[in-house]
């Protein structure tokens, strides 16, 4: 639906999306006439945007992304924006992906001639090479998540992501460790720089971001506690109380670390990090994998077991120990016992009928008594 234009706007117009647009002309390039796109909700926020354009193609600043591709716009998203915003193993979760299944794929095409058929066609390159549903779904968030910044910074119309539905993701079957397993496994790693880490994944229950992101800023020796920041905010951070045992456990890991920094001198790379790798940078998370399924191993485990069952298995070790599920809730940092009673409730049947066999021994003893 075209609109007359303000004195100075230039050209702007509304959508048949709703949305108002207008365009600055460039000039030509290479025999082709080169626009810079200005999007908005309001005829008045496009004709402000606008007005900084023009002002800035006066001035010789305006920038037109018209030939930006996809892979050089997820560079520069990783690092102004990802990088800045979010904590460091999301950013390295987030290269990962557009390193090894995003630029790959449609790495080279146009950001402004993205289209749902190059997304969909992502995801089943990502399917085709044998990945789970859930890695699936996973590629498709980043891309969206950056594709919506690239809409808020005016550089495409809409998010072509956005109508692409994600695969479906098959709720896993929670499978913890058995108590003797956890054993083997602790046996497995006993003495390795990173046998903490698993003392610490099995028994405090933190997922394998949370526990590579632990900073010594978190632990307080004296308090005896260990805090878990899950994002920026105050809410997002949840404090845990810390048993003798791996009170004792850290500070013999922190005193090896200290020889392992002074071993390599300036090399050493400080981050503050209470895992890192052997030369004081994060530990990347496709390396603990790669120990994790070498531990298995060498403990006659099942290479099905993931990383994340360890998590699993705290939870049901404290349910199987009488622990009540708003606890449980709290030390895992679920955001509601819902999602705790949901994941749990029916992992460990014999809980409940020991729950059960005390409520018959009450009613028998009041038979009794009757």
């Amino acid at each position: 639906m075209g609109t007359r234009r303000g004195q100075g706007e230039g050209s702007i117009y509304q959508r048949e999306d709703g949305r108002w647009c207008a365009s600055v002309d460039m000039g030509y390039s290479g025999g082709r006439r080169r626009r810079k796109w200005i999007y908005g909700e309001t005829r008045k926020e496009v004709a402000e945007k606008l007005k900084v354009a023009l002002r800035e193609q006066q001035q010789g600043t305006l920038i037109v992304g018209e030939d930006q591709t996809i892979g050089d716009y997820l560079d520069n998203w990783l690092e102004q924006n990802v990088k800045v915003t979010n904590k460091l193993s999301t950013y390295q979760s987030y290269h990962d992906i557009v390193r090894r299944h995003i630029k790959p794929a449609i790495g080279k095409v146009k950001l402004t001639k993205l289209t749902p058929q190059h997304v969909q066609a992502l995801l089943r390159a990502v399917q085709e090479k044998g990945l789970s549903a859930r890695t699936t779904q996973y590629v498709r968030a980043v891309l969206h998540h950056a594709i919506e910044q690239a809409l808020k910074w005016d550089l495409v119309a809409r998010n072509v992501v956005a109508v692409v539905d994600a695969p479906r993701v098959p709720r896993h079957q929670i499978e913890p460790l058995t108590e003797e397993q956890a054993r083997r496994l602790l046996d497995a790693v006993e003495g390795h720089r990173l046998d903490v880490l698993y003392r610490i994944a099995l028994g405090m229950g933190l997922r394998r971001g949370e526990v590579l992101a632990l900073r010594w800023a978190d632990i307080d020796f004296k308090a005896r506690t260990l805090r878990v920041v899950e994002g920026k905010t105050a809410s997002s951070t949840r404090k845990l109380a810390l048993p003798e045992t791996l009170v004792v456990a850290l500070q013999a890991h922190w005193q090896r670390l200290q020889q392992e920094r002074a071993a390599l001198g300036v090399e050493w790379q400080e981050h503050g990090l209470v895992f890192p790798s052997e030369v004081g940078t994060p530990l990347h998370p496709r390396n603990l994998l790669r120990h994790f399924k070498s531990a298995l191993k060498q403990a006659g485990l099942p290479d099905s077991i993931r990383f994340h069952d360890l998590r699993h298995s705290c939870a049901t070790f404290l349910i199987a120990q009488g622990v009540h599920p708003r606890v449980v809730m709290e030390i895992l940092g679920h955001s509601q016992i819902s999602v705790t009673m949901n994941t749990y409730g029916h992992v460990l049947p014999e809980t409940q009928q020991e729950a059960i066999d005390k409520v018959d021994t009450v009613l028998r003893r009041k038979e009794r008594q009757g």
